[in-house]
C-alpha cells in the first residue's frame, strides 16, 4: 500500500509542477512561451489519462490472475 501512496504523491507532485510552469510560460515574454504553453496544457491533460489507462489495464490483468489462485486454493482445500 505505501508503493501506491509514493506514487501518487509523485504524481501530485509532477501535476503541481506542470501547473508551474504553465503559469511561467503564461506570464514570461520567453519567445518559447507559447510551445512550453502548449506542452504543459497537453501534457497535463494526458498524463493522468494514460496513468489511469495503465492502472485500470494492471487491474484487469491482475484480476485474472487473482481468480486463478483463488481457484487453486479451492483445490488444496479439497
Amino acid at each position: 500500500m505505501k508503493v501506491k501512496r509514493i506514487i501518487a504523491l509523485l504524481g501530485v507532485i509532477f501535476l503541481v509542477g506542470l501547473y508551474i510552469l504553465t503559469l511561467v510560460a503564461a506570464l514570461t515574454t520567453n519567445p518559447n512561451k507559447e510551445g512550453y504553453f502548449l506542452a504543459s496544457i497537453y501534457a497535463t491533460v494526458v498524463i493522468p489519462v494514460l496513468f489511469w489507462a495503465y492502472s485500470l489495464i494492471y487491474k484487469l490483468i491482475h484480476k485474472k490472475d487473482q481468480k486463478d489462485d483463488d481457484r487453486e486454493g479451492d483445490d488444496r482445500e479439497d
